[in-house]
């Protein structure tokens, strides 16, 4: 019997992505052509739409009932930890919280993050935010250890049971994917108002990254070690505790390290429920009266509170490592224990100088009216301008993309309609590259370059969703195959059968847009840093500051600006969602093999060839993985922007969350995991292609 070697598979598979590809665009065609005539085919019958959110309305009134006290003593429970921490937090003079964790910074990342810390602090106690800075920091203080506890103990019993890891794995998925927002409703309905909201929604969002960094770090552990530890005469137990987890300890304190920053993400979210007298809820209130300069300088405290964090249990991840003598473990005692001595003399001390103890609020630094000012100042000079550039991105791209160019086109906005000899000159525009594409022979590129401007032309939102499911599962299925796009449909049935596909097409739109945006400017400054180290120098705070930022605070110069709509949630969400299409850029050109760019660079490659036909490629991983997270950073940003007016699957889940209403909430939440889902499914899947085309290994990229 003939064999087929990979040539020839090679061929086969093109000629069949081809057939399938060809039938997409026919029938995208035949819909775009049609419209509203093919009937349900066009738009989804309500008729089909299965009304879930009573029942479940009516299972979590009846769970609240039923097992409501349980919660209830959790919730009090909770309270005295809390307490506990605040007590002791304010009762220490922050002339002396300074020291310590000075001195923590120091060992943990030497002087230049001492200095930044103490200056941190310092602008905390100076702006007058200390008070709040406590209570915030109480918050974090009780749910970080709780959170390494349960995602040590879960991710544990993932390594130890493969069971439990085929559940636990697409468990966190949901949990990461699922909005912030719609993890408070059932907390809400369960605990209340209060402080325990707070700590209770931290946890659930920050234990996840500690389970896949145990999984990881338990799993990487060397055969050798373990053989060694057998052949030690070491029990189970011992092996576990005396072997694994300390060969383990540098992933471990990375879950460490991403549990603290999660936790400090959800600060501000659960302020909205909480209403205690934390950074998160002074962000919130000047949020709400339109206070620029207020809700910038108490977000920046946030920021400041989320880089030590991040900068110290980094820095002690990294020493973890360090092989450490007994010389240098007495060193280390004899510094802390005067660090302790120090620190007590600061506490006495503060007693006899009031200022070392509280700061007083005639010496507080206000430069708010002045920021409010300058921003008032900056809208009214260049109003002409500003006003033009949201003009032309809302009706020039913006609108096309979402309701199609036969909608978008307008003679009050474009000075002409889509005319049956406009269209004919559009039809042109797309066929002639891609039959010039068809004539060399590149058959997929026409087929997809004739897909776009099909979409282009009834726009996503004005495509029947037949179509746009097709072009979705045939994408998953080119990408992935059989199983993801199986995967794929049972996720957009789940938008079609609740009734939420309206918005979720709204969703993709400005997501799309967003990622498009955001990836190719983040992507070319990415580019540019890894080349210079002054730009490098510039950039790394700027993403610091805009990753740590809470999400909320970035609106507020936009909608300033540009009032609400459309537009100013394009640019929170690009704000927000082009950091790490910059950072993984960045690092995957500056962490390339240095044996293959210097044999590049011997054998006379231009500083453009060394780019482009060598770093480029090498580095696809990093940056595909980039493009990745650029996709779920601007979904993740959704919910707050629906602030804005947005009508997308973020305003369901605020209006779930506004009224206490379970169902609407939770399967809107769904919804924008599906999407997030399925977009990380065909973007690593499409990753990994271009990985083995290119014969690069999948690697652990940081």
């Amino acid at each position: 019997m003939p064999q087929l070697d990979s040539t020839d598979t090679l061929e086969s598979d093109t000629k069949k992505d081809t057939i399938v590809w060809l039938c997409v665009v026919a029938l995208t065609a035949i819909c775009v052509v049609l419209g509203d005539s093919l009937g349900v085919l066009y738009k989804y019958p309500d008729s089909l739409v299965i009304p879930l959110t009573g029942p479940l309305n009516q299972a979590m009134s009846w769970f609240v009932e039923v097992f409501g006290w349980f919660f209830k003593a959790i919730g009090w429970l909770f309270d005295w930890p809390i307490l506990f921490a605040k007590t002791i937090l304010h009762a220490i003079p922050w002339f002396a919280t300074l020291i310590l964790a000075t001195f923590v910074s120091y060992r943990a990342g030497g002087v230049s993050l001492a200095l930044f810390c103490a200056l941190s602090i310092l602008y905390m106690v100076t702006f007058g935010f200390w008070p709040q800075s406590m209570n915030s920091f109480a918050l974090v203080v009780i749910s970080i250890p709780l959170a390494v506890i349960v995602g040590f103990a879960l991710g544990t019993w993932g390594f130890l049971s493969a069971r439990a890891y085929r559940v636990i794995m697409p468990t966190l998925d949901l949990m990461q994917t699922v909005p912030a927002f719609a993890y408070l409703i059932p907390i809400l309905l369960l605990f209340g108002f209060g402080s325990t909201v707070g700590l209770v929604a931290s946890v659930l969002f920050a234990f996840p990254p500690m389970v896949r960094n145990t999984i990881v770090g338990l799993r990487g552990v060397p055969g050798t070690v373990i053989d060694s530890g057998l052949m030690s005469g070491a029990t189970p137990v011992q092996l576990f505790w005396n072997v694994r987890v300390p060969t383990a300890r540098r992933q471990l304190l990375l879950g460490v390290n991403q549990a603290t920053m999660a936790s400090l993400s959800m600060v501000i979210i659960a302020s909205i429920i909480g209403g205690t007298n934390d950074i998160g809820w002074e962000v919130l209130s000047t949020i709400r009266k339109a206070l620029f300069g207020e809700s910038i300088l108490a977000g920046v405290v946030i920021a400041l509170m989320a880089m030590i964090l991040d900068r110290v249990t980094n820095g002690f991840a990294m020493r973890s490592t360090t092989i450490i003598d007994d010389e240098m473990k007495k060193s280390s005692r004899l510094a802390w224990i005067i660090c302790g001595g120090v620190f007590l003399a600061a506490i006495a001390f503060a007693q006899l100088i009031p200022l070392l103890s509280v700061w007083p609020k005639a010496w507080v630094i206000n430069p708010a009216p002045a920021m409010n000012a300058t921003l008032e100042w900056v809208f009214l000079e260049f109003r002409e301008g500003l006003e033009a550039i949201k003009q032309v991105a809302f009706f020039f791209v913006m609108l096309p993309i979402k309701l199609g160019l036969k909608q978008a086109v307008s003679p009050f906005t474009w000075g002409f309609s889509m005319t049956p000899m406009v269209t004919a000159i559009y039809a042109a525009l797309v066929l002639i590259p891609a039959a010039f594409l068809a004539y060399k022979h590149r058959i997929l590129q026409a087929i997809r370059l004739v897909l776009l401007g099909l979409v282009l032309y009834g726009g996503l939102t004005g495509t029947a969703w037949i179509a746009l499911c097709a072009i979705i599962v045939v994408l998953g299925w080119q990408a992935g195959g059989r199983g993801l796009a199986i995967w794929i449909v049972a996720g957009l049935a789940f938008l079609l059968v609740t009734g939420i596909w309206n918005p979720s097409t709204i969703s993709i739109y400005l997501c799309g847009v967003a990622v498009l945006l955001s990836f190719t400017v983040g992507s070319a400054v990415g580019v540019w840093a890894s080349e210079n180290d002054k730009v490098a120098a510039v950039v790394r705070p700027i993403i610091d500051t805009l990753q740590t930022m809470p999400l909320f605070v970035i609106l507020i110069p936009f909608v300033m600006v540009f009032k609400i709509g459309e537009f100013t949630a394009l640019l929170s969400i690009c704000t927000f969602a082009i950091v790490p299409a910059i950072r993984y850029t960045q690092h995957g050109l500056r962490n390339l093999p240095q044996d293959v760019v210097e044999a590049a660079s011997a054998i006379g490659c231009t500083r453009a060839q060394l780019l482009f036909q060598v770093k480029l490629p090498l580095a696809v991983p990093s940056i595909m993985l980039g493009l990745n997270q650029t996709i779920m950073f601007a979904i993740s940003m959704l919910v707050i922007t629906a602030l804005v007016g947005t009508d997308d699957l973020g305003q369901q889940i605020y209006i779930g969350l506004g009224d206490g209403d379970f169902g609407v909430g939770m399967i809107a939440g769904v919804g924008m995991a599906i999407i997030a889902m399925i977009a990380d499914r065909i973007t690593q899947s499409i990753s990994r292609k271009m990985q083995a085309k290119l014969g690069l290994r999948q690697e652990m990229l940081a």
